[in-house]
């Protein structure tokens, strides 16, 4: 099957114009010269015709069967005692037997001292032409190697951001429960009980190409729940769905970090406050606003809400996505726009 494969592929890539181009321009003179200087052998055309066919097709063939890794005369001495002796079998049967079993007169190309020239010839365009297909084979196995390889490096990217959730949110919050444990059981109880529910969809949303908006939603909520298990006066959320969205796929865990961020930058850094969420459709586009209390400076340096979630969509979406921070009135708002037409792209497990 190996050697099937190779002859078949080297037939296909002889006839690429590239290659066929420069064959016609040998091959055409030598038939010519056959026709011409063969004392009005009728004959001589289709034979010319035919020893060109074979030594054209027969050569890089052969070359490529029997040194498919390429030519070593350190260990390929018999492999190329037998390329030459397919050389010389195929021209003197062309050049000697042929013309003899049909009894044709002397030809411009059965002279022998043509035939050497059309062995030399077989030979080194046999060379030539399979060491470039297997040039080319090998650079196409070799971009494509790196194209797959290029594709587990951006899968994996993704799959690290994906997984992305705030330590100090997890820290801060299991230190609280262990604080709730000694004075509040029942609420040490339900704070367990959400992340556990936060931390189940995060290892979902990790192993999911993409997962209903619904979903994303409720983890934002869980979120947000046990910031306000800690301290019910924080802040106050509220959400506004436009109906029929809950469920469109989205990339799961993108909205995860700016709702971090909202409660970090916000409430927990003194500035207390609503914080809103709304989704909407507009055209071919589905557009998420999150705003909350605290005027922005942009993104700071080291931080890493904003630049996982730019990330996140540049993959997902090939740059169809488009996020925007802006600041108003002593608020925050970040902005999200996905694309409707185009689901987003990323791995599954």
């Amino acid at each position: 099957m190996r050697q099937d494969s190779i002859v078949r592929a080297t037939l296909r890539a002889l006839l690429v114009p590239r290659r066929l181009l420069p064959i016609l321009l040998v091959s055409v003179p030598l038939v010519a010269a056959q026709v011409r200087f063969s004392n009005e052998e009728p004959m001589a055309g289709p034979l010319g015709l035919l020893l060109c066919v074979l030594c054209v097709s027969v050569a890089p063939v052969s070359y490529r069967v029997l040194f498919p890794e390429g030519l070593d005369l350190s260990h390929g001495g018999i492999r190329l005692l037998l390329y030459a002796t397919v050389g010389l079998g195929v021209v003197l049967s062309a050049g000697v037997v042929l013309p003899k079993l049909l009894r044709l007169g002397p030809t411009f190309l059965t002279d022998r001292y043509s035939l050497a020239v059309s062995m030399g010839l077989f030979l080194v365009g046999g060379w030539g032409l399979g060491r470039d297909i297997g040039f080319e084979e090998s650079l196409a196995q070799e971009r494509a190697r790196a194209e797959r390889l290029a594709l587990e490096a951006e899968q994996a990217q993704l799959l690290a951001l994906r997984s992305h959730l705030d330590p100090h949110f997890l820290f801060n919050t299991l230190n609280a429960i262990a604080e709730w444990c000694r004075t509040d059981g029942a609420v040490a109880e339900t704070a367990v009980l959400r992340l556990s529910a936060m931390l189940r969809s995060v290892l979902a949303g990790v192993r999911a190409a993409t997962w209903p908006l619904a979903q994303e939603l409720e983890l934002v909520r869980t979120l947000f729940e046990l910031h306000l298990l800690r301290d019910p006066d924080l802040f106050q959320f509220t959400q506004e769905v436009e109906p029929g969205l809950e469920s469109f796929p989205v990339p799961p865990l993108v909205l995860l970090p700016l709702a971090e961020n909202a409660v970090k930058h916000g409430p927990a850094a003194g500035h207390r406050g609503p914080i809103h969420l709304t989704v909407r459709a507009h055209g071919d586009t589905l557009v998420f606003t999150l705003e909350n209390p605290g005027a922005s400076r942009g993104p700071r340096e080291g931080s890493s809400g904003l630049p996982t979630v730019e990330r996140r969509l540049a993959l997902a979406y090939a740059g169809n996505a488009h996020l925007t921070l802006s600041s108003e009135n002593a608020r925050t708002r970040v902005t999200v726009t996905l694309p409707r037409a185009s689901p987003p792209t990323g791995l599954t497990t």
